[in-house]
């Protein structure tokens, strides 16, 4: 009888080590794998509509204080480090209140960000916001004015008074005359904030149209949105391009 049992037992120990085996391999296969751990909690936004909304969520998160502080970690630091591809490029204000990354609550490898300004764009400029839609598929590019912008209210003040600013920051003022001018035009009773939203309408329409980035835009591939930031609000209120909108 003793004989009998032990083939059975050898039979229930052998599947057990089986089982269990099995069991630590599926521990072991999802916890280690450093570089996948450095993906974006979500997946790459591919279109202009992806891309927009997850901006527009970061920035809810950035009003509320409910923030995630996706892709800042060494992990994903090395899962970028050899390949980028971000889902969307910010032209915003030099203006050390408005950090793209911050409000809209994105991280490392997230977007491409250029900072003139007052927004003020030239060919180099132009050429580094075109660099992500035109080489990597960046869906989305925004332009981001925003409240109380220094920039603007100096180049407002100089091409009013016509007294040139000093060094090259009169080239601002230059690149942002047609601004000026449409807030003549418009009149109203804070002038420098009228230019500001025109800047930032004027720059998108640039860029949108432009002979580079127009294809991609008819297409659909690409949307070119204007925005302004409130600093005391921290909210970002879309001015035009928004994707399926005006």
């Amino acid at each position: 009888m003793g004989g009998s049992e032990h083939p059975d037992r050898r039979k229930l120990l052998a599947g057990g080590l089986v089982v269990a085996s099995a069991a630590l391999t599926g521990c072991t296969s999802t916890s280690a794998a450093p570089v996948a751990a450095g993906a974006s909690p979500n997946p790459r936004p591919t279109t202009p509509a992806e891309a927009f909304t997850r901006l527009m969520d970061g920035n809810e998160r950035w009003v509320s204080g409910d923030l995630r502080h996706p892709d800042r970690d060494p992990n994903r630091r090395e899962f970028v480090a050899q390949k980028q591809e971000p889902f969307g490029a910010v032209l915003s204000c030099i203006d050390s209140r408005v950090p793209p990354e911050l409000l809209f609550d994105t991280g490392l490898g997230d977007l491409y960000v250029m900072r003139t300004g007052g927004e003020a764009v030239g060919p180099v400029v132009t050429g580094s916001v075109e660099y992500g839609p035109m080489t990597s598929g960046t869906p989305l590019v925004v332009v981001l004015g925003h409240q109380r912008c220094g920039a603007v209210a100096a180049a407002y003040k100089s091409l009013r008074d016509g007294k040139p600013l000093p060094g090259n920051l009169d080239a601002i003022a230059r690149a942002l005359r047609p601004a000026y001018e449409q807030a003549v035009r418009k009149g109203g009773s804070d002038p420098v904030e009228t230019m500001a939203r025109a800047q930032v309408e004027l720059t998108a329409s640039g860029l949108r149209s432009n002979q580079d980035l127009a294809p991609l835009v008819e297409k659909g591939a690409l949307a070119v949105v204007g925005a302004y930031y409130s600093l005391d609000t921290g909210k970002v209120e879309v001015l035009a391009g928004t994707p399926g909108g005006s």
